[in-house]
């Protein structure tokens, strides 16, 4: 069985590269819509797949990382970088360029990462991330899945690149959340939410 949760977010980037030339020229937002999906052929105590209530944790803290921020690739102009997080309170650091095929990626990443590390209490049992969906505009999204995010051939990516400000950081109900999910840090589900 499949289940998903939708999360969104506001988001601003330059799509250095691509073929549009307003994408890679000009600062332009996006209304984000993410969808994850888990799958898993079991149910737990309350015959679930796994409680959506359990997703507005640590999940959600890191996708809403990225609302009302700004998306910077690590490898654009320097003083581009310097510029953006000089002018912006919320910003994060990529190190793949944050087109909306790349956001899939990272973000199946950062919640596969989390889920590995997560102890379930409750009676889940295999419960696997299946795809992440990211929705750019109304008709355009890209769905990665677990041999897109590793993907060699679209070139890998390093968690431990990824950046956050301290504006998100403090967004956060701890504020080291990343250095715990790239630690692989155990994170226990709560009995109740």
């Amino acid at each position: 069985m499949i289940i998903r949760k939708l999360f969104k977010f506001e988001n601003a980037h330059i799509v250095r590269g691509c073929s549009t030339q307003r994408c890679r020229a000009s600062i332009h937002g996006h209304s984000y819509k993410v969808e994850v999906l888990f799958e898993s052929q079991y149910l737990d105590h309350g015959q679930m797949v796994y409680d959506f209530g359990l997703m507005k944790q640590g999940m959600k803290e890191l996708i809403d990382s990225f609302d009302h921020a700004i998306a910077i690739w690590d490898g654009d102009d320097a003083a581009y970088i310097a510029s953006m997080k000089e002018h912006s309170n919320r910003w994060v650091v990529l190190p793949v360029s944050p087109s909306c095929e790349q956001f899939s990626r990272v973000i199946f990443l950062m919640i596969d990462q989390l889920l590995r590390s997560t102890r379930m209490i409750n009676g889940e049992q295999g419960v696997k991330l299946h795809s992440i969906i990211v929705h750019e505009t109304e008709t355009g999204y890209a769905q990665a899945f677990s041999e897109d995010a590793y993907s060699q051939m679209m070139g890998r990516i390093a968690l431990e690149s990824i950046l956050f400000s301290d504006e998100v950081r403090q967004g956060w109900s701890d504020p080291q959340l990343w250095e715990k999910v790239l630690a692989s840090e155990i994170f226990i589900n709560p009995k109740t939410v």
